[in-house]
């Protein structure tokens, strides 16, 4: 989406007008249309919705990047965006396999428009958490520290940081708990990893290779344009899961990298400790 969508933000934010909330209000209804043609069913209509639903996506993708290019994204804008794509999933789904259903009478549409719509919004519930989760990490990290009496870059080995922090002690401080490497045991585990994500990065290769945007392409794309819905929509969203489940394995490696940052903090802080109570001459 990025090639033709960042070609169009060019000439948009500087050849027109147009602000990124009616860019968000075009992609909402061309969706509503996308949904319209898949609700009639026959192919013809389906690769209509598919080529519908597509000019959507990409103004979907250019409306953020508008608001950003030009600093005029407001909260309202973001807000938008965010419920007229979860109503747009919405709408698409219940018009492709309604309408399939309908022209087949085949059940497992219903349960394919359930299934999509429960994995749409578990998704996009599940990446807010997430990074909730990782800032709370990092506030947990930051209140250790400070609460440690050591107060310096010695409070972590250098092990468990992924940063050079030599400076002044001020630096130090503000930067310490951000250079606290989190990914210290995935690494270690799939050392392949930060190669391959260089590797797809360099192409142009989002490094979530089966995340909701991957998802919504071949459940309203990929699959009526090969009028293979059935198939398509399962293997995404076995591919989908297969994500999610790697995402939630790789939070459950960082709170590790976590607790043994916290208890090297905390091992650090004792004999800071234990020598302040005995240098404290008598009262």
């Amino acid at each position: 989406m990025d090639p033709l969508a960042g070609r169009l933000v060019v000439t948009t934010a500087n050849r027109t007008s147009i602000t990124p909330n009616q860019i968000t209000w075009g992609a909402f209804v061309l969706g509503l249309g996308s949904a319209w043609c898949f609700l009639q069913a026959e192919w013809r209509w389906l690769v209509a919705g598919a080529a519908i639903y597509h000019v959507s996506f990409v103004l979907d993708c250019m409306d953020g990047k508008i608001a950003r290019l030009k600093g005029t994204g407001t909260v309202l804008g973001g807000w938008l965006d965010y419920v007229f794509d979860r109503i747009r999933v919405l709408a698409c789904t219940a018009a492709l396999m309604w309408g399939q259903y309908r022209a087949t009478g085949q059940e497992v549409y219903l349960l394919l428009g359930i299934a999509v719509v429960f994995l749409d919004m578990l998704r996009y519930v599940d990446a807010l958490q997430i990074a909730k989760v990782r800032r709370q990490m990092r506030r947990t990290l930051r209140l250790a520290y400070e609460e440690s009496a050591s107060g310096s870059a010695a409070a972590l080995p250098a092990s468990l940081l992924n940063d050079d922090l030599d400076g002044d002690p001020d630096e130090i401080r503000v930067r310490l708990t951000e250079a606290v490497d989190l990914q210290q045991e995935f690494r270690s585990r799939f050392s392949w990893y930060p190669g391959m994500r260089e590797w797809l990065r360099e192409h142009r290769i989002r490094t979530h290779l089966v995340s909701g945007i991957e998802f919504q392409m071949a459940v309203f794309i990929v699959g009526p344009l090969l009028g293979a819905v059935v198939p398509v929509t399962i293997g995404a969203a076995a591919l989908l899961l297969l994500f999610e489940a790697l995402i939630m394995y790789k939070l459950v490696l960082s709170s590790r990298d976590l607790n043994r940052a916290l208890d090297a903090i905390r091992s650090s802080a004792e004999p800071s400790a234990e020598s302040s109570a005995w240098g404290t001459p008598a009262g």
